[in-house]
């Protein structure tokens, strides 16, 4: 008697076009697209860190877990990527998309949505958030008004959950797009930081950087940061959103300064003890390393804010020194 071989299973269902370039993506460009779905960045660590995934229900299921989890700096992070109900920012074609039961609400209708809008943000601290797709103004204006008179801590819960179907909804769009369309081109972005009173490079000076997307309501993102290394760049700042518009770069200047300045009492003619300053010294009230009389540095920090566009690539260089600074756009 022969037995009969068992069959030979079925090879696993090949993961949708997106999903499979989502996999396959390096992960500065993952992240990048995981924030055009979700400001937080927890969110878009927790669902890089579970690639590949071999179908959309895996990736929506690792999504509605790391919606639950997201603490309370979490959350507003992820909020305040939201643009408020009928107004859109400018250029944000997911939000219009999503919100585009607004685009025939009536002049009345849009001035009660604004309203309302304001008194929950003085209320809750957020915006109000809802999973627009599919909804009337109406619908949307009958919820606000609902949501305003529940306590905040049940007003939390119910802007997560509707964060976690936004979410959902972006994720499927993203996971089932056809073909392999060219990437929307993205502006990126390299800094270095020069001690000009030294000559020479300013090492461990933490950078941070920001990017602003669209215009109108749109906010600020912080997307994370780097330190200068020892030739004082910064090689691995975060990837910017595909419509950035401003980016920001913050410079925390005031411990590599105060390090400087100790460093040049030692051997400038101060007492290093008690840092006093010689009668034919300088203005004991500022003194050459670029600190007041309290021995702090002048400039603690730098801020700079310049404009970006498509496809470009932005160099912008610090040139520091203890009582001035320069930027610059370079190559």
């Amino acid at each position: 008697m022969t037995s009969t071989p068992a069959p030979t299973p079925a090879p696993a269902p090949a993961p949708p076009p997106g999903l499979a370039r989502f996999n396959a993506a390096p992960d500065r460009a993952a992240l990048a697209g995981l924030r055009e779905v979700c400001a937080a960045a927890g969110w878009g660590s927790a669902l890089l860190a579970g690639r590949p995934y071999a179908t959309a229900d895996a990736l929506l299921a690792a999504s509605d877990a790391a919606t639950a989890a997201l603490d309370g700096a979490d959350l507003d992070e992820a909020l305040a990527g939201h643009p408020p109900i009928g107004r859109p920012a400018e250029g944000d074609a997911v939000s219009a998309r999503e919100q585009r039961g607004m685009a025939d609400a009536s002049e009345v209708l849009r001035a009660e949505m604004l309203a309302l809008n304001l008194a929950y943000q003085e209320k809750f601290g957020h915006v109000f958030l809802i999973c627009a797709t599919g909804a009337s103004a109406e619908g949307m204006r009958d919820a606000l008004r609902d949501r305003l008179g529940r306590t905040p801590e049940r007003e939390r819960e119910t802007a997560r959950a509707e964060l976690g179907k936004i979410n959902r909804i972006r994720l499927v769009r993203l996971a089932e797009a056809p073909g392999a369309p060219a990437p929307a081109p993205v502006a990126s972005v390299s800094t270095h930081v020069l001690d000009t009173s030294a000559g020479r490079p300013a090492a461990g000076v933490p950078v941070s950087l920001a990017a602003l997307t669209g215009g109108g309501d749109a906010r600020w993102v912080e997307l994370g940061g780097s330190t200068t290394d020892a030739d004082g760049r910064c090689r691995d700042l975060p990837a910017l959103p595909e419509s950035t518009t401003r980016v920001r770069l913050d410079f925390a200047t005031e411990e590599y300064l105060a390090t400087r300045h100790n460093a040049g009492n030692t051997t400038a003619g101060t007492t290093p003890d008690t840092g006093t300053i010689p009668a034919t010294g300088p203005d004991p009230a500022q003194d050459t390393d670029g600190h007041t009389g309290g021995g702090a540095p002048f400039f603690p920090e730098v801020t700079i804010t310049f404009r970006v566009g498509p496809g470009e690539h932005y160099h912008v260089p610090l040139l520091l020194n203890p009582f001035g600074y320069s930027v610059y756009r370079g190559s």
